[in-house]
């Protein structure tokens, strides 16, 4: 009868105090975490003693709209792991330093009389010393040291950088603001203010999907994960969501359980294609070839055999299909060129901006007009035209636009089209009309519709060689002939076709593909996307619920851009930032491009100059022209490019502005791209804050320890462009150890720290205040001090804070006087310089006349005062009221807010001269700035924003867009208190009002505001000379590159006993990048680390089983981990999933040996990589091709990366 015992007495039931002890908390503290995992997702922190005991799921977030299911609980596995950090072995507790390096800065400051920056000119100038704490990187040394001394040795680097080179040596990484804004922010505000570079991720990480630039001209915009459930037939192309999108998978299942049709497309058995009805394997980096089918079908079927009233209105107005193009005639053939201009037609000659407006056919006159919203509208004086109206935007004219010429035309040519799969040209009949130019010339054009049809192989009953019938393998772009590159069934394709277009019909667009990383890692990930993008426009599924092409890779949407990048970039203080855009240049100052071959010899392409150019020559033609940023930027420190300037008579802006030019012209002047290589265009200063720069972040990882850092690497690769370069200097031997000084600020000691010269401790998600969006919902999170920073840790604001301090107190002494800088500024987005550059002209061969903002890059004058870096770092500058704010086109003022932030007594910077400012000092006063002046929490500026838009746009009603929202107005105590759902906004391209769920364009396609494109509609057709040049002006399928061709073998020799495979890198189950995966949670959870996983067939080929040791290397380095034999891998591919650490259970290689023979440390996911940059996707100066940072330029691509995979038959630690 002992348990009768156990009820009634208490003394016997003793055990269950710890039960109790362990659930008892003292408070709860609402936060999130800032981890690039998309989620956003809210936590209940519970704290006892002063200790985070554990987290749970908010439950309170408010649901904003009935007919779907609610957004809680959110979270999953991995978040709930989090509070482990805090608390666990590698969380970083103290300031600490290579040892190596400190003794020699200690040493050189005692030789130096005490001074800190002489200290480090000295140590750098000594090249053995500086060689001997490169070495040490990776090689563990550190010691601890206090933030004292350690700020002034950074402070110390930075002002002789400053000295030396000039700030543009001074570079910071930090990746996805959005997942903890203000951190982002603090680095970056200190960098811009310097006068330093940041470096963009999104483009980096292949998370930009260049096809969006290319048809909308948006970085990326898509619907929140709630519009899923509006959707009727979704298919999941490269994202895995039970796994990257672990909190929002519920939607997915949820819309099929409510009659959505759910398909999911996959070389293998991924997780999310167990939630869908129907799994189709196409082979790996294929997919573009499905979808080039799928939208032969539907054209066929759904717009020739039966004109789909819905299809042909959307595509009349919302595309490109009317817009007329040359037929242009080269030696015997024809081939599409340009877009013909308005002013190249008498009727249209003396149109403002005539070169940027486009024209169609009048279907009931046969005359040509003008369309409204087209570049030229937008950016010409007169506002009001830039719309979706069929109106002649210079007569005012009603018309209705003329999709084809097939019934009315003067002739049928032969155009020649090129089919780059089977690597075959077909000439094919498309109709064309005669247009008498200005000038007096006869021009053929047709539609870009017309050609499209053509492009797929519709043949409408013209002359030519059109595929007969579905089942013609021979012609693309058939069902038929996608089966040799898919090896899915014709019959899929079709089923697949008429299931969506049909849907499509029905519900006007509620179709909707959900994308992610898997599909933008390829070398041609721009043509995959265009591909299914084609079949969704075709039958009118973008800008509407339900529908539109969904990319989710990291977390990238940062709702209040409008306010947040002002404070980010120090633009307040009208500083022009330097935003560089990273593949470039990693590809050019890792030495990549060294180890890179001609691209022409895996990209296919015609044959042509511009095709077969270098990717490192293009890389210096976008630099020189204005496309794309490159910093450092001249082999001469700015400093002293303005001194000389001086001295030669230059006194004013302009007329330095004349000097430089002249100089550059002549050669004597020299742009530090065409010489990367030598020592005074290296970069010298790595700040690394947020991210794992030197790991998961590293494409060509091991050429970052070789040529970056100076230490041990496993890559065996040779160099090869030396004979293929011609406007870059190829010098005979490769510098090691660029970098003088790498700083990673982290929680963790993860491989950038491993490899870092110091390393920062920074504070966790639970220990300061920040801000947190996502594109999967609409809410804004905070993160919350819930415990104050452990151990010496502080936040990011704080050490970028007092780091500005250190350089303000040193600056007297060491940069007493104002200095003017030079900045070379691209040609940018959402700005006039769209129009800059109507022909691919090159100044530097001759070409034309080298012309700031026109013809080449914008060179503008920035005044640096080092003695007021701090001051305006904790000050929010004046900027903002005499400028405004805005982002993506937008544009609003906001002085009277600016003057409320002032009334706040209790929140003012005042200066020593009496001037005062709003305070950005404490954190939560920088957050409540962000919320005070951006659209999507000042109702007020929402409502502004609207109205300033209406006008420029044409458009009365969008005025009315902003009604209701005046009275809203968030501080970060709110968003602390319940989530809280953000303002529609013309900043974005979605509707929310009345608790409509976010899907992208809906604004455009419900109030007719123009894409920010050319023609202000989605493009089909993309008529830039480098476009046309590479074949991708019209949407087309290239094959992935080949192994032999694309370089990752050359060096690397199979003895017999591995087999190559073409290795892919998805995101993984138990960790989100590195993060998590490293905790014993996660551990416990997986295999301890992260294997690689192989087919049935290919593991019995190497007679691996299940949980044996493999190695899996090619010529840039390699990678030791567990197998894992599995069913759902198809043959030919084996995976590790994205990311790997090289701080725990790494085995030593047996295949790469050290000097001396010893076995060297197996690598990482990245070790097997290296960056190829795909040149078409450099250009710029025109239109939806214009510069903005993480917008526009070539992405980090990996997935084609093929490597040796062997058996281990020893294995040491």
């Amino acid at each position: 009868m002992s348990w009768i015992e156990d009820i009634i007495s208490p003394q016997t039931r003793k055990w269950e105090e710890f039960y109790r002890n362990r659930w008892q908390y003292d408070k709860v503290v609402r936060s999130t975490h800032g981890v690039n995992c998309t989620g956003g997702c809210s936590w209940a922190i519970h704290v006892k003693d002063g200790i985070v005991v554990w987290e749970m799921q908010q439950l309170d977030y408010p649901q904003f709209n009935k007919d779907v299911p609610p957004y809680e609980p959110r979270g999953c596995q991995r978040g709930i792991s989090y509070s482990w950090y805090l608390y666990s072995p590698i969380r970083v507790k103290y300031p600490i330093i290579r040892g190596a390096l400190i003794d020699l800065f200690r040493e050189e400051k005692k030789k130096a009389g005490g001074d800190p920056v002489k200290a480090w000119a000295n140590l750098q100038a000594d090249d053995t010393k500086r060689r001997r704490y490169q070495r040490a990187r990776g090689k563990g040394g550190f010691r601890r040291v206090h933030w004292d001394e350690v700020t002034e040795l950074i402070a110390a680097s930075n002002i002789s950088t400053v000295q030396k080179y000039g700030p543009d040596r001074i570079v910071g990484f930090a990746p996805i603001p959005a997942k903890s804004m203000l951190s982002y922010a603090s680095g970056s505000r200190y960098i811009q203010l310097m006068g330093g570079v940041n470096l963009s991720f999104y483009d980096w990480y292949c998370d930009l999907p260049n096809a969006f630039p290319e048809i909308w001209g948006e970085q990326t915009d898509v619907c929140e994960s709630a519009d899923w459930f509006k959707s009727k037939f979704i298919v999941s192309m490269g994202a895995n969501l039970g796994m990257t999108r672990t909190p929002d998978i519920h939607f997915f299942s949820e819309a099929r359980h409510n009659g959505t049709k759910t398909v999911v497309m996959s070389p293998d058995f991924s997780m999310v294609a167990k939630h869908a009805d129907q799994w189709i394997p196409v082979h790996a980096g294929s997919d573009g070839a499905f979808w080039m089918a799928v939208t032969h079908v539907i054209l066929q079927e759904y717009h020739v055999n039966r004109q789909v009233p819905y299809f042909m209105d959307y595509i009349k107005r919302f595309t490109d299909c009317p817009f007329l193009v040359k037929i242009e005639k080269e030696g015997d053939v024809y081939t599409p060129g340009r877009m013909i201009r308005a002013n190249e037609v008498d009727s249209y000659k003396a149109a403002e901006n005539g070169d940027w407006k486009f024209l169609n056919f009048d279907k009931n006159t046969g005359g040509l007009v003008s369309p409204m919203g087209t570049t030229g509208y937008r950016w010409q004086d007169e506002k009001g035209k830039w719309n979706l109206n069929f109106n002649d935007g210079e007569t005012g004219k009603e018309y209705d636009p003329t999709l084809s010429l097939l019934e009315k035309n003067e002739g049928v040519i032969q155009v020649e089209f090129t089919e780059f799969g089977l690597d075959k040209k077909a000439k094919r009949g498309v109709p064309v009309r005669y247009i008498t130019s200005a000038s007096g010339e006869k021009i053929a054009v047709t539609t870009i519709y017309d050609l499209t049809m053509a492009q797929y192989g519709i043949g409408r009953g013209l002359e030519g060689e059109y595929p007969t019938s579905f089942d013609d393998k021979d012609a693309a772009y058939t069902p038929a002939w996608q089966e040799i590159f898919t090896g899915i069934a014709r019959k899929d394709v079709i089923q697949l076709a008429r299931e969506w277009a049909s849907t499509a019909e029905r519900t006007e667009g509620a179709c909707m593909v959900i994308v992610g990383a898997g599909i933008n890692h390829w070398f041609h990930e721009n043509l995959m996307y265009r591909s299914a993008i084609m079949a969704q426009m075709l039958t009118g599924c973008n800008g509407k619920n339900g529908g539109g092409m969904n990319h989710y890779v990291g977390q990238e949407k940062l709702a209040p851009m409008d306010s947040w990048s002002t404070i980010m970039s120090s633009k307040d203080w009208g500083t022009a930032p330097r935003l560089q855009q990273g593949p470039i240049w990693h590809y050019i100052n890792s030495c990549q491009w060294r180890y890179d071959g001609n691209q022409k010899y895996y990209n296919s392409t015609p044959n042509n100059k511009l095709a077969h150019t270098h990717s490192a020559d293009w890389a210096v033609k976008a630099v020189k022209n204005g496309w794309m940023p490159y910093y450092p930027q001249y082999s001469k420190p700015n400093f002293d490019i303005v001194k000389d300037a001086q001295k030669a008579g230059a006194t004013t802006d302009d007329e330095i502005r004349n000097h430089m030019v002249a100089q550059i012209k002549s050669g004597e002047l020299k742009h530090a791209i065409t010489e990367p290589d030598r020592e005074v265009n290296f970069p010298r200063v790595w700040f690394i804050w947020k991210g794992n720069a030197i790991g998961t972040s590293a494409k060509g990882h091991e050429y970052f320890l070789d040529h970056y850092l100076g230490t041990h690497t496993n890559k065996i690769a040779d160099e090869v462009a030396g004979d293929c370069v011609h406007d870059i200097e190829f010098l005979e031997n490769a510098p090691k150890g660029k970098m003088d000084l790498v700083i990673d600020i982290n929680f963790r000691m993860d491989t950038s720290a491993l490899y870092s010269d110091i390393v920062l401790p920074t504070a966790s998600w639970y220990e300061k205040a920040d801000i947190n969006s996502t594109d999967m919902h609409s809410f804004i999170h905070p993160l919350s001090e819930a415990i104050p920073p452990v151990w010496e840790s502080k936040t990011d604001w704080q050490i970028f804070q007092s780091l500005a301090k250190k350089v303000q107190e040193m600056a007297p002494q060491y940069l007493p006087e104002v200095m003017k800088d030079v900045i070379n500024v691209p040609l940018s987005h959402d700005s006039k310089d769209e129009m800059s550059q109507t022909r691919l002209l090159d100044w530097s061969k001759g070409e034309c006349e080298p012309i700031p903002g026109k013809t080449m890059h914008k060179i503008v004058f920035q005044d640096r005062d080092y003695t007021k870096i701090y001051d305006k770092f904790i000050s929010l500058g004046t900027g903002v009221a005499k400028n405004g704010l805005g982002a993506h086109g937008n544009h609003y003022m906001c002085e009277d807010v600016y003057e409320e932030m002032l009334l706040k007594r209790q929140h003012i910077s005042k200066w020593e001269d009496g001037t005062e400012y709003p305070s950005l000092k404490g954190d939560v006063e920088a957050i409540d700035a962000i919320l005070k002046l951006s659209t999507l929490t000042n109702g007020k500026l929402t409502k502004r924003a609207y109205e300033n838009m209406a006008e420029k746009i044409g458009v009365p009603a969008i005025a009315k867009l902003g009604d209701g929202y005046e009275q809203i107005e968030m501080e970060y105590r709110d968003l602390q208190a319940q989530p809280k759902r953000y303002n529609s906004s013309p900043l974005w391209s979605g509707l929310m009002h009345e608790g409509r769920t976010y899907a992208a364009y809906t604004y455009n396609v419900d109030m007719f505001v123009p894409w920010r494109t050319l023609t202000g509609r989605q493009h089909f057709y993309l008529d830039h000379d480098a476009y046309i040049a590479f074949g991708e002006h019209l949407s087309t399928y290239k094959p992935s590159p080949t192994p032999e061709a694309y370089g990752d073998l050359r060096q690397t020799v199979n003895d017999g006993k591995a087999k190559m495979l073409n290795c892919l890198t998805p995101h993984g189950k138990w960790h989100i990048h590195s993060t998590y995966g490293d905790t014993l949670r996660m551990l416990t959870l997986s295999r301890g680390n992260e294997p690689c996983w192989l087919s049935e067939e290919d593991a019995a080929e190497l007679n691996i089983k299940d949980n044996d040791h493999l190695e899996v290397y090619n010529d840039h380095g390699t990678y030791v981990a567990r197998a894992c034999v599995s069913a759902r891998i198809p043959k030919g591919v084996c995976i590790v999933y994205h990311a790997v650490e090289r701080t725990y259970n790494i085995p030593k290689s047996q295949i790469r040996r050290g000097p001396k023979g010893e076995p060297r440390r197996g690598g990482m996911n990245n070790s097997f990589t290296r960056v190829h940059l795909k040149p078409n996707l450099m250009c710029g100066g025109y239109g939806q091709f214009t510069y903005h940072f993480n917008y526009w330029g070539p992405v980090g691509v990996n997935r084609d990366t093929h490597v040796l995979v062997r058996k281990m038959t020893k294995v040491e630690y």
